[in-house]
C-alpha cells in the first residue's frame, strides 16, 4: 500500500474511533447518569434515540455529498461538530438538554461512517477491501475496549461529566488528523478533476432508479435494520443490567463492554478477511447467529464467567457486522455511488437504532427486569438472518 492509502486508513480508524467512543460511552455512563439526572430507562432510551434520529436523517445526505464534494472538508467539519456536542453533554441537566446535545452529536457522526467507508473503498482494491474496512472499523471496537477501561478510573476521582469533556477533546484531535491526512480520490479515479461532479450529478438519478429496483437492496436493508436493533440493546443496557440486576460491581460491569470490544476486533479481522473469500452474505448470516446466541446467553446467564462468554460471542458478531455490510455495497453497486448506497442503508440501520433504546427501555420499566429486553435482541437477530436466506445461494451483482 502507498503512504497515502496508509494515511487514509489511519485517519479513517481514528474517525471511527471517536465517533463510536461518543456513541457507546453513553451506555457505560448510563448507570451514573440515571442517578444524577433522576431519569427512567425509557427517558434514557429517548436521549439515546435522539442521537440516532439525526444520524439517520443526515447519513444518506452525507453519503451523497461525499460522492460529489471534498471528503476532507466534510470529515473535518462534522467531526469537529461531534466534539462540540460531546463537550456540551457534560453540561446537560435535563432530559431535553441531553437529547438536544446528543442529537447534535448524531449530526456529527453522520459523516463518520458512509464518507469514511467511501473514501477507503476508493483507495483500496477489491482483493483487500474486506480486510481494509475491517482495519478501519477496528476503531469502533477499540473505542469500546479503551473507554470501558478508562471510564471507571476517571469516575473514581471525577464524574460522568468529565468523561464527556475528554470525549470532546478526542474528537477535536481526530478532526485535525482528517484535515492533514485525507484525500478524496486517487489520481486515476474519476472525480479528481473539476468536471467530476457534473458527471456524477447527471447520472445519479438513473443509477438510483436501477438500484431501487433490485430486491436485494431491500432485503439487505431490512436485515441491517433488524441486526442494528438487536445489537444496540446490549450496548445500551448491559452495564446497567449487570449492576442493577446481577449486583456486579461497576468495574466488572464495564469490563463486559471491554470484552465486546476485544471480541469485536477479533471478529473484524478474522471474519472480515473470511468474507473476501466465502462471500458477504454468509458472514452476515453468521453475525446474526452470533448476536442472537450472545443475547440469549445474556438473558439467562447469572454467573459472571458465563456472562463473559456470552458477551464474547455477541462481540464477535457485533464487530463484524459493519464492515461486511458496507463492503457488500461495493460488491453489488457501481463504485461511483458507494457513499450513496451506504448512506441509504444507514436509513435502515438508523431506524433500528432509534427504536431499540426506547422499546428496550420501556420493556425494562414495564416488566421490572432486563430479561425481556435481551429476548428482543434474540428475536431481531433471528429475523435479520431469515431475510438473508434468499440471498445465500445466489445474488446477481448490479450491472450498472
Amino acid at each position: 500500500m502507498s503512504h497515502r492509502v496508509v494515511g487514509i486508513i489511519i485517519a479513517g480508524f481514528f474517525t471511527i474511533f471517536v465517533a463510536f467512543s461518543v456513541r457507546y460511552s453513553y451506555g457505560l455512563l448510563l448507570p451514573e447518569m440515571l442517578v444524577s439526572l433522576t431519569i427512567s430507562k425509557t427517558e434514557a432510551g429517548i436521549i439515546y434515540s435522539s442521537y440516532f434520529l439525526t444520524y439517520t436523517l443526515l447519513s444518506p445526505a452525507l453519503g451523497l455529498l461525499v460522492d460529489r464534494y471534498d471528503a476532507r472538508a466534510i470529515l473535518t467539519i462534522f467531526v469537529t461538530l461531534l466534539g462540540a456536542a460531546a463537550y456540551l453533554m457534560s453540561s446537560a441537566t435535563t432530559v431535553l438538554q441531553a437529547s438536544i446535545f446528543f442529537a447534535l452529536a448524531g449530526i456529527g457522526h453522520s459523516a463518520c461512517w458512509a464518507p469514511v467507508v467511501t473514501v477507503v473503498l476508493r483507495w483500496v482494491g477489491a482483493k483487500r477491501r474486506g480486510i481494509a474496512l475491517s482495519i478501519v472499523d477496528l476503531g469502533s471496537t477499540a473505542s469500546i475496549a479503551f473507554w470501558s477501561i478508562m471510564i471507571p478510573f476517571i469516575l473514581i476521582s471525577s464524574s460522568w461529566r468529565t468523561v464527556w469533556v475528554y470525549l470532546g477533546i478526542a474528537a477535536f484531535l481526530s478532526a485535525g488528523i482528517n484535515l492533514f491526512m485525507v484525500k478524496s480520490h486517487p489520481v486515476s479515479e474519476p472525480g479528481t478533476g473539476s468536471t467530476a461532479a457534473p458527471v456524477i450529478q447527471s447520472s445519479i438519478r438513473t443509477a438510483y432508479t436501477a438500484i431501487l429496483k433490485e430486491k436485494y437492496f431491500y432485503l439487505i436493508g431490512f436485515s441491517y435494520m433488524l441486526i442494528s436493533f438487536s445489537i444496540l440493546i446490549p450496548l445500551t443496557f448491559l452495564t446497567a443490567y449487570a449492576i442493577q440486576e446481577l449486583n456486579i460491581s461497576y468495574q466488572s460491569a464495564a469490563g463486559l463492554v471491554a470484552v465486546i470490544g476485544v471480541a469485536g476486533a477479533i471478529g473484524k479481522l478474522i471474519l472480515g478477511h473470511f468474507s473476501d473469500s466465502v462471500g458477504r452474505i454468509k458472514v452476515m448470516m453468521l453475525c446474526g447467529v452470533l448476536a442472537g446466541v450472545g443475547g440469549l446467553g445474556m438473558a439467562y446467564a447469572q454467573e459472571y464467567v458465563a456472562l463473559i462468554l456470552c458477551t464474547a460471542v455477541f462481540g464477535v458478531g457485533y464487530g463484524t457486522i459493519w464492515p461486511v455490510y458496507a463492503a457488500s455495497s461495493r460488491d453489488l453497486f457501481p463504485k461511483e455511488y458507494g457513499g450513496s448506497i451506504v448512506g441509504l442503508w444507514t436509513l435502515y440501520h438508523g431506524l433500528g437504532s432509534i427504536l431499540a433504546p426506547v422499546l428496550a427501555g420501556w420493556t425494562i420499566d414495564a416488566t421490572g427486569t432486563y430479561f425481556w429486553a435481551f429476548i428482543l435482541t434474540v428475536i431481531s437477530s433471528a429475523l435479520s438472518l431469515l431475510l438473508l436466506l434468499p440471498l445465500s445461494t445466489s445474488m446477481a451483482p448490479y450491472k450498472g
